[in-house]
């Protein structure tokens, strides 16, 4: 059973919680949290693949690799989003992990930005697989995303799907501390 969603308003850009598929989201992009040498790994990666089909895996072969805090663009295929952002975040607890996050996930708003997207949606960044911990990767996503729709941007909605109740459970309590604004 999928939790109810949770919006804020922050400036002008709704900020919404909710739980479900990230993959079948009808976004102009979703951010793939993805590995430097844009393989599309298991979980969301498998997703990508079999739903989105050949064209992204080739166009991503096209590209090379990135380095840590980079994000790429590009098609979404089958898939409803629009675009892919694919953004390199930090793994398995390595040094400076909270500004790598937040310079990740500020990479990500920044592309999303520049290609004047109104709406994106966020997995929680390296929470899964990557050993990124809940707690640190929901505050530092939010403290990003707060802080990044404090000056003029596109972005009108961005979305933070998670995969479970103990995902959602650990963004609920930040999301609604953030103060509305107008």
């Amino acid at each position: 059973m999928e939790t109810a969603s949770i919006e804020k308003k922050i400036q002008g850009t709704v900020l919404r919680l909710q739980q479900g598929d990230l993959t079948a989201l009808p976004v102009d992009a979703f951010v793939y949290y993805a590995r430097e040498d844009l393989a599309l790994g298991s979980g969301y990666g498998t997703a990508i693949q079999l739903r989105g089909g050949d064209a992204i895996k080739k166009e991503l072969g096209a590209l090379g690799a990135i380095s840590m805090g980079e994000c790429v663009v590009t098609g979404a295929g089958k898939l409803k989003a629009k675009k892919i952002i694919h953004a390199c975040g930090p793994k398995f607890h390595e040094p400076a992990l909270n500004e790598k996050l937040r310079n990740c996930m500020l990479s990500a708003l920044a592309v999303a930005d520049q290609n004047g997207f109104k709406t994106l949606a966020f997995p929680a960044m390296g929470a899964g697989f990557y050993g990124v911990p809940l707690p640190l990767c929901a505050r530092v996503m939010l403290e990003a995303v707060r802080d990044f729709v404090q000056k003029e941007t596109s972005l009108e909605e961005i979305v933070i799907c998670v995969v479970d109740r103990r995902e959602f459970a650990a963004f609920r309590e930040g999301v609604e501390k953030l103060q509305d604004s107008a």
